[in-house]
């Protein structure tokens, strides 16, 4: 039904569904205005043929290649049926309600294929593959385990493998959802679709790319998809049995009692048109998948993505929930905390100006988290010289002809500062700490971390107050 990569105004179920809705409604103000009956039914007619010709079509389709008589083809009777006893509101509010609840399924079907498409979109499609001292592109199937891959600074990684070479700093934010890049170097596992911010790597293949973590990851999206919830297969085995004896039951009544006891035919099937009409399950039919699509939706509008339908009614049996912390109880985006001089040649704002001025050349999330502090607090830092970036590490340049630097604890150990390790610890924890420093000591400290959403601690508290059980799980320090 819907068109990829167009506003969903201009779809054709919307525009359907809009034509067939101000028809309806037209409908009831002519009734109620006292328009001739004649103008009345037309207008609810054109509704009903504009939302009922795609339903006739899935009802022919589902008794010639299926040989089942679906609810469409019962829709279709109980439209017909509406008109001939003089009720034509019923037929045109009979396919204007059914042709919203298939729209619905599909709008959900098409969310789903979308999300999975987006998946598949992480992983890159080609690898630049060594070959003796050259470089060859080849599509990711072609790769083969054991194959030696080059992932240079700013490309993603194309196929889970371990680092033989160099070391870089790994935003592994589209599988782990952690914001901070970790530090990869010779030995340590890496995943495709992750992204190498700033350093050279050569990597030893370990899995094909229908087996990498991602793969996994959309494996288990798409089958999800297929797990519908005990009402929903209820509804399917009910309506598949329902439309056959419903219209069993209407040729009954239209029949036997003439037959048998004499009664007038058209008075009888009269009435067997109005029990097709009553029995339409409309509400039935529409309820469930209504249901399930606005739980669905609205969740994921407020960041929670539920795999299914199935999903969305086990969540009245619910004794515990697990949070992730980044982009969960957090905002997913790093903040200067607190600023620690350890030289009293400098204050805070010099040590927030020698920092943001370092950072100012990079892109890591921490360096953005410094120089964003620097410029909502107007603090105004100088351009630096002979910019070093060194991989996992941190950064070295000179201001006014002084070197300094801006790392974390690898790239200064052996260095002279104040701080025990108790100290370092204390600092650290929940944190991410960057020294820095010049050709001397280090002269101060920055801490950056995550920041807490408003509403965090109000829903872990809405939890417990209901019994249910809370529990944190992160990889960070905190």
């Amino acid at each position: 039904m819907l068109a990829e990569g167009k506003p969903l105004i201009a779809n054709r179920p919307i525009q359907i569904i809009v034509a067939s809705g101000i028809l309806f409604v037209l409908g009831h103000i002519f009734e109620w205005m006292s328009f001739d009956p004649t103008v009345v039914t037309v207008t609810y007619m054109i509704g009903a043929v504009i939302a009922g010709y795609e339903i006739a079509i899935m009802a022919y389709k589902s008794l010639v290649n299926r040989h089942t008589i679906g609810p469409a083809m019962l829709m279709c009777i109980a439209c017909v049926a509406s008109f001939i006893i003089g009720h034509p509101e019923e037929g045109a509010a009979v396919t204007f309600l059914y042709y919203i609840a298939e729209f619905l399924e599909d709008y959900a079907e098409h969310r789903a294929k979308r999300s999975i498409k987006s998946l598949v979109e992480i992983a890159p499609d080609t690898a630049r593959v060594k070959v003796g001292d050259k470089e060859e592109i080849r599509n990711v199937d072609e790769v083969e385990i054991g194959d030696i891959v080059i992932v240079k600074p700013g490309d993603k990684v194309p196929l889970d493998g371990n680092v033989i070479s160099g070391s870089s700093s790994i935003n592994q934010a589209s599988i782990t959802g952690e914001s901070v890049p970790v530090l990869k170097e010779v030995g340590d596992e890496v995943f495709s679709g992750t992204v190498n911010e700033d350093g050279y790597l050569e990597i030893e293949v370990t899995k094909a790319a229908k087996d990498s973590v991602i793969s996994k990851i959309v494996t288990l999206v798409k089958r999800s998809q297929l797990n519908r919830s005990e009402t929903e297969t209820l509804v399917e085995k009910v309506a598949k049995y329902y439309t056959p004896i419903m219209m069993v039951g209407a040729i009954c009544v239209a029949f036997i009692p003439p037959l048998l006891f004499g009664q007038a035919l058209e008075d009888w099937v009269y009435k067997a048109l109005s029990l097709l009409v009553i029995s339409c399950p409309c509400a039935f039919l529409i309820s469930t998948p209504v249901g399930m699509v606005s739980a669905i939706t609205s969740a994921t509008r407020n960041g929670v993505i539920i795999k299914g339908s199935t999903y969305v009614e086990e969540m009245r049996n619910i004794k515990a929930v697990i949070f992730d912390k980044t982009g969960t109880l957090t905002e997913g985006k790093l903040a200067l905390s607190g600023v620690k001089v350890l030289d009293e040649d400098y204050s805070e704002e010099d040590i927030v100006r020698i920092a943001a001025a370092l950072e100012s050349e990079s892109s890591h999330p921490i360096a953005q988290a410094v120089v964003n502090y620097a410029d909502e607090n107007n603090i105004i830092f100088d351009r630096i010289e002979e910019f070093r970036n060194v991989p996992g590490k941190g950064i070295i340049a000179s201001i006014n002809g002084v070197q300094f630097y801006a790392a974390n604890e690898s790239l200064i150990e052996g260095s002279s500062f104040d701080l025990s390790r108790e100290e370092i610890n204390r600092y650290s924890e929940g944190k991410t700490i960057i020294f820095i420093g010049n050709a001397k000591c280090v002269i101060g400290l920055i801490t950056v971390s995550d920041q807490i959403k408003p509403n965090a601690s109000e829903v872990i508290a809405d939890l417990k107050a209901k019994g249910v059980e809370t529990v944190m799980l992160t990889g960070d320090g905190c």
